[in-house]
């Protein structure tokens, strides 16, 4: 009974993780289906966006071929078109263009458990997140902060909705960054006893604080435009405590998380720091281009060129500009309307824990420091952007990228939330019972401490928020899990009709369905404006079946596009079968 007396936050944390994992799982099981044995069938693991789809299709194939390059030979005759979005084709070599982390991480783990894992992975490791978070947050708070901290974070709308969404890298992300920031505390943390010890624990910590910040900068790489600022103020706080040998491990261990990105990068686009994104590489490149002026002009004294040097870093790093008005726009719609209960009273934790500043650990201030830095960057990079999920451009949901993206400053909001109803709690439970024998208030015949009653009021906040995020995960928005559900079964069925209607060889040319068909058919992601991709339907016509799936023509459309634009090619479309209320199939034909 002392052991479960003493370690009920553990038992608790571990039910709450295992509940976590089942409840996140359910959707894809229920979404998601693998043949039963390995006779005749397909497998249906779709995803709802084009990234899902090629991390999901990449680690699968690394699972299973140990590879990351699918070779298609009728590129070499299509002018490297036929690839689904989030894909790239050099030469008839169809590649990943996203960061290769989750695709690595999961096809190792994959390869040990079967391909049919992948979609459970992310749940798995979101609720080690969990604990880790807890871990973390009672380092830096107390046990009572990380518990409540962990049970909002639970049932947070975007952390669970991007788990279940669980090809995305944003929640591997941010738990491999949870997990480095709570051995990089661990390993500022003295040792009762020997300096050996100490020395020893430090660079153990060091070790794994250095893994698992590469592993996080591996899922996503773009984000080191705030992590190095967030590394480089806790270090500063912390110089003499981590000193040369620490900072030797970590950036050690850092390097060898990176090696397998580097060697990849190095076979699929020809350097370690290259990588899928064009524009990244590009900026690889300038910023190489400009550390060079910059090192040449600080060397020769001309300062004068220097502005300009800075001027093209600035827009190297900021590629789609600085907008901060439209930031200003985003940051209310994806926080202060959307969540409002954590914005503003976790903005209010952040003023009382500044005005209680004496009371406050050196620890929690460079926490603070560091998130407020990380948090700015967060909203002036990603809200400077336009994304436009959603093909209804005036909508703001919680599937638009801005929710994903903006997870880091979510997730440090909620201690300084929970910090403000621990005080306004207890301050009120002081108000409310007035102190007599026992501490305790006779009320109603029953006796009520200020700590019953503080803890009461804050697992009824708990609870009322926990009611608010379920409901706004499952039908608070048009991208809410119900919707999607329904989505995914009428999706089931037509892409049974797709494959029904198909060849295993047959092109299927659409601009919405490429993630629903590939890779069990081949696809190029088109129409018939560009006469040029026309071109190239007309060749691949004469060796494959090719089809177009799109919205449905009307007859005069129909005829006026067979009979004025497609007879110069040499081609004609055929409807084969309309499959719903917006969509038909057709068949390209062959004229001449």
């Amino acid at each position: 009974m002392n052991i479960l007396k003493k370690n009920w936050h553990l038992i608790l944390l571990a039910f709450l993780a295992v509940l976590f994992f089942l409840t996140t799982s359910y959707f894809n099981y229920k979404t998601q289906e693998f043949q039963k044995s390995n006779g005749d069938g397909v497998d249906f693991v779709k995803w709802t966006s084009p990234d899902e789809t090629a991390n999901y299709v990449f680690t699968k194939y690394y699972s299973q071929e140990n590879k990351l390059i699918i070779r298609e030979n009728y590129n070499l005759m299509a002018s490297d078109i036929m690839r689904p979005r989030s894909f790239r084709s050099d030469y008839g070599d169809i590649k990943p263009v996203s960061f290769l982390g989750i695709i690595l991480v999961y096809g190792s783990i994959a390869k040990v458990f079967s391909y049919r894992v992948i979609p459970f992975l992310t749940p798995l490791f979101a609720s080690f997140g969990l604990i880790f978070f807890y871990l973390l947050v009672r380092k830096l708070f107390n046990k009572e902060n990380a518990l409540i901290s962990t049970f909002l974070l639970a049932s947070f709308p975007p952390y669970a909705y991007y788990t279940i969404r669980s090809m995305f890298h944003n929640v591997l992300f941010m738990v491999f960054l949870i997990i480095g920031l709570f051995f990089g505390f661990m390993m500022l943390e003295r040792v009762e006893g020997s300096r050996k010890k100490t020395i020893l624990k430090g660079l153990f910590f060091a070790m794994l604080a250095g893994l698992f910040f590469g592993l996080t900068i591996i899922t996503r790489t773009s984000e080191l435009m705030w992590i190095l600022p967030m590394l480089l103020i806790i270090w500063a706080f912390n110089i003499k405590k981590i000193g040369i040998w620490r900072l030797a491990v970590f950036l050690g261990f850092v390097f060898i998380a990176l090696w397998p990105v580097f060697h990849y990068n190095t076979v699929l686009y020809g350097a370690p720091l290259s990588g899928g994104y064009s524009e990244m590489n590009s900026s690889i490149q300038n910023l190489k281009d400009s550390g060079a002026q910059m090192l040449q002009t600080t060397v020769s004294g001309n300062f004068k060129n220097l502005s300009g040097i800075m001027t093209k870093v600035k827009e190297t790093l900021f590629y789609f500009g600085i907008h901060p008005r439209q930031s200003l726009h985003m940051f209310v719609y994806y926080f202060v309307e959307m969540f409002g209960w954590l914005f503003w009273l976790g903005s209010a934790g952040v003023v009382l824990f500044m005005i209680k500043f004496k009371k406050s650990k050196k620890r929690q201030w460079v926490f603070l420091f560091s998130w407020l830095a990380a948090s700015f960057i967060l909203v002036i990079y990603y809200g400077s952007w336009t994304f436009h999920d959603n093909p209804d451009p005036r909508s703001h949901t919680i599937g638009n990228s801005y929710t994903r993206y903006w997870l880091p400053f979510y997730l440090g909001m909620i201690p300084f939330f929970v910090y403000f109803i621990t005080q306004v709690s207890r301050t009120l439970a002081k108000f409310i019972v007035v102190k007599k024998e026992k501490n305790a208030h006779f009320f109603f015949n029953f006796y009520i401490s200020r700590r019953f009653l503080s803890n009461s009021l804050r697992v009824m906040v708990v609870i009322a928020i926990f009611f608010w995020s379920a409901n706004f995960l499952l039908v608070g928005s048009e991208e809410g899990l119900v919707y999607l559900y329904e989505k995914s079964t009428r999706t089931r069925n037509e892409w049974h009709s797709l494959i029904s209607l198909t060849e295993n060889n047959s092109v299927l040319i659409t601009r919405y369905h490429d993630k629903l068909v590939f890779p069990e058919r081949k696809v190029i992601v088109g129409d018939f404006t560009d006469p040029n991709m026309v071109v190239i339907y007309a060749v691949l016509a004469d060796k494959l079946p090719v089809y177009y799936y799109n919205f449905s023509l009307p007859g005069k459309d129909l005829k006026y596009l067979n009979e004025r634009k497609l007879v110069k090619f040499g081609i004609q479309l055929k409807a084969v079968k309309k499959l719903n209320y917006d969509f038909t199939l057709y068949k390209i034909i062959k004229t001449k």
